[in-house]
């Protein structure tokens, strides 16, 4: 096991990788924590769980709302939780993201910390902070800023995860090679998801590296004033597109990669989008589709992301280089009315 801790703007959490779920009881008491899980994990991984109080969920983005969280709130009381009692969120991006959520508004705030058990959560959704759930078609509409005291990493959990979450997954870390690490755009080129699944301590190492490079970029712009936009690579599209489509997010910002790839070669004279492309496709995430542009639109307009008449746009101006590129909303329609 490797702890590491992160200093945020008024909190520290723990990172442990390569780490067992047992380690947890060293973290926090059973009396004293409330696991909030899935069907699919609570199924598959029934023995980690025993012993804890767990409050098991429907699975699934379309359970990402407010009745969710009004149902977690009623069992918390139920259980007697008060504010010393942590939440623990052990699931992917929708377990995490309500957890936390949870924990920042019950009681005006608990503890919580996340296990994250797929590839998206483990290198994206679970770090940061970001915490909420969706409205209808807009996705994290209504949330908060706030930190986990930890974060657990057992490997066991992936291997039950189904190939369409690995796929997921690693959209978020070509996302990562794209704005941020040029040398590990070139080892996702020369490797494969078969590759990286046959070989855990590679898996390992690739975890690592990606949940590190967030973390660095949250903990230097927290509350995304300035570098931590440029994680929004591929989103603002993706995003749209999503919960319109019941698109999984990987596939979402996958399609959303690639528009902002070929505006990145129309805007900012990008030279690499079809590497960008051929990358998405060889890793077996979707890349151009036919999709309602007036609709997307219409979600584009009400993006969290949008400043007036326009949004930041994010964009490549080289691998490794991502650029934040404001577009009026008349820009970003022209725009889209070409694809």
């Amino acid at each position: 096991m490797v702890k590491k801790t992160y200093t945020f703007s008024n909190s520290q959490v723990d990172y442990f990788f390569d780490a067992d779920f047992s380690h947890l009881e060293k973290l926090v008491s059973k009396e004293q924590a409330v696991v909030i899980t899935d069907e699919h994990i609570f199924d598959k991984h029934k023995k980690k769980f025993k012993g804890w109080n767990t409050i098991v969920l429907k699975p699934g983005e379309a359970y990402k709302v407010q009745q969710t969280v009004d149902m977690i709130i009623d069992q918390l009381i139920a259980f007697g939780a008060d504010r010393k009692t942590t939440l623990i969120g052990v699931g992917g991006g929708v377990v995490t993201d309500m957890t936390g959520y949870v924990a920042g508004v019950y009681m005006r705030g608990i503890p919580c910390g996340f296990i994250p058990t797929s590839i998206l959560a483990m290198v994206d959704a679970s770090i940061g902070g970001k915490n909420g759930i969706d409205v209808g078609v807009y996705k994290n509409m209504v949330g908060l800023i706030r930190q986990p005291k930890f974060l657990l990493y057992d490997h066991s959990f992936l291997k039950t995860l189904p190939k369409e979450e690995w796929q997921n997954g690693f959209a978020e870390i070509i996302k990562h090679a794209c704005i941020k690490d040029a040398a590990m755009f070139s080892l996702l080129q020369q490797n494969s998801l078969a590759s990286f699944k046959r070989e855990p301590t590679k898996l390992a190492a690739l975890i690592q590296r990606n949940a590190l490079i967030k973390t660095k970029v949250v903990v230097e712009d927290e509350f995304e004033q300035a570098d931590r936009k440029l994680l929004n690579f591929g989103h603002t599209l993706g995003h749209a597109i999503e919960n319109m489509y019941e698109l999984s997010h990987g596939q979402a910002i996958s399609i959303g990669m690639t528009y902002a790839a070929i505006m990145s070669q129309q805007i900012r004279g990008f030279k690499d989008a079809e590497a960008v492309i051929a990358l998405l496709a060889k890793y077996g995430l979707p890349t151009f589709a036919d999709f309602d542009k007036k609709k997307a639109f219409k979600i584009l307009q009400m993006d969290k992301k949008k400043q007036a008449q326009g949004i930041n746009y994010v964009l490549l101006q080289k691998i490794g280089k991502g650029v934040i590129q404001p577009l009026s909303f008349h820009e970003l329609e022209t725009i889209l009315n070409q694809f």
